[in-house]
């Protein structure tokens, strides 16, 4: 029989500024090799100790720029990154001539529907967006505006 080891890291309690116990706020550690960095500490209800995040906001927040790319030409949108593509496609009915169900927006090749969000998807500052007219949607604009060739019937009388 082989017994495997596993090696573990961990911070002990005894680092913290009351040993872990009656600390229900947090603590603070200080930081190693002069740094004079401190790592702040809170207790979340479900009793996991998580290293306290900045005020400033976390990955996935904040105004991000993209690229929205039409057959020819292209424009800059800047939006919230938590944002859907829903909201993204109203944005650029605004700059194109293009309703939002008339549009299509493809991300890494894949068609996102209007309920997906920006930043679940992936979509960082500066990616790029490829916006397409629907072809159905299109084809029927050219029927209704009489620009499309009506089909060449023969009445044949017997």
């Amino acid at each position: 029989m082989i017994k495997l080891r596993s090696k573990r890291v961990s911070r002990s309690n005894s680092k913290l500024g009351s040993g872990g116990s009656g600390n229900s706020g947090g603590g603070t550690v200080k930081g190693r090799g002069g740094g004079g960095g401190e790592i702040k500490w809170e207790l979340r209800p479900g009793g996991m100790l998580v290293q306290k995040r900045e005020s400033g906001g976390s990955e996935g927040e904040g105004l991000i720029t993209v690229r929205a790319s039409t057959v020819s030409q292209w424009h800059d949108i800047t939006i919230q990154a938590t944002s859907t593509f829903g909201e993204l496609k109203m944005i650029l009915s605004l700059v194109t001539s293009l309703e939002p169900r008339e549009q299509r927006v493809l991300f890494k090749g894949k068609e996102r529907e209007d309920s997906e969000y920006l930043h679940m998807v992936g979509v960082r500052d500066k990616d790029k967006v490829l916006l397409l007219e629907d072809p159905a949607i299109k084809e029927r604009k050219l029927l209704g505006l009489g620009l499309a060739r009506p089909p060449n019937y023969r009445t044949i009388s017997v």
